[in-house]
Parts: structure tokens; C-alpha cells; sequence
């Protein structure tokens, strides 16, 4: 007696494939082509250490950002961690990312805490979708 053969979703393949295409719309392709231009022959490696060195002070900035939303909300923090994400996601062509980093600066910076939280909620979910976005870019390896 055989075993059956399990029969493929047939909503997997089109629900990854539009995760990704979600994920690779929320780069500029113009900001990244400007990139790839400064090293065309990739020798240099620069998308990748540019990649890493993002992804690197994600790490360090996202901590900084989840101790700053504690009991008190601190926006000398809030204020310098969207400032930075503002200017780094902009390089890697995140432009909603950037814009609403500059949105949470302005109002961190004019000490505006209303509504705060809702806007650094989906700072974090769009750094998500550009850590999905930027994976999809690295090179594979073999």
C-alpha cells in the first residue's frame, strides 16, 4: 500500500511571491540604482556593506527605541533614533520609512507625545517590510 502524495498548496507560492513584491515596493529602485552605480562592477561589495551596515545600526537603534517607549516616553531618544533610521532608510531608497521617521522627529523634537505610539507602531512595522526587502537583495551564496 502507497502512501498518498500530499498535494501542494496552491495559495503558497502566490502569497510568498506577493509578500515579496509588498517587500521589494517599499524600495526606491532609483535610490538603489544610484548605489549600484558607485560601484558597477561590485567589486567593492558596496550594496552588501551597506546593507550590513544598516541592518547593524538596527540593531543597535531598535533596543535604544523599545527603552525610550518604557514607562515614560523619552523623545530626546525617539527623537535621535528617527533621525538617524530618517536619513539611513533614505540612502537605501525607503522612502515611506524615511518620511515617517521625519514625521516622529518633527513631533519628538516639538515634544508632541499624542499619538506617538501609533506612529512609532508603524515605524516598526515598516522596518519589517524593509528588512523583508533588503533580504530579497542580498546575494545567495552557495
Amino acid at each position: 500500500m502507497s502512501t498518498p502524495t500530499p498535494i501542494p498548496s496552491p495559495l503558497a507560492e502566490p502569497v510568498e511571491a506577493s509578500l515579496a513584491a509588498a517587500a521589494s515596493s517599499c524600495l526606491d529602485p532609483v535610490a538603489l540604482d544610484r548605489l549600484r552605480e558607485l560601484d558597477p562592477d561590485g567589486h567593492n561589495k558596496l550594496i552588501e556593506r551597506v546593507l550590513a551596515a544598516y541592518l547593524k545600526s538596527l540593531d543597535r537603534l531598535l533596543p535604544e527605541l523599545a527603552a525610550a517607549r518604557g514607562e515614560q516616553l523619552d523623545l530626546n531618544v525617539v527623537r535621535h533614533v528617527s533621525h538617524t533610521l530618517k536619513s539611513s532608510s533614505a540612502s537605501l531608497g525607503a522612502m515611506a520609512l524615511a518620511e515617517r521617521c521625519a514625521d516622529i522627529e518633527t513631533r519628538a523634537r516639538q515634544q508632541q507625545s499624542e499619538g506617538l505610539e501609533g506612529l512609532l507602531d508603524a515605524m516598526l512595522a515598516d522596518i519589517q517590510q524593509v528588512k523583508l526587502a533588503l533580504a530579497s537583495l542580498a546575494p545567495t551564496t552557495p
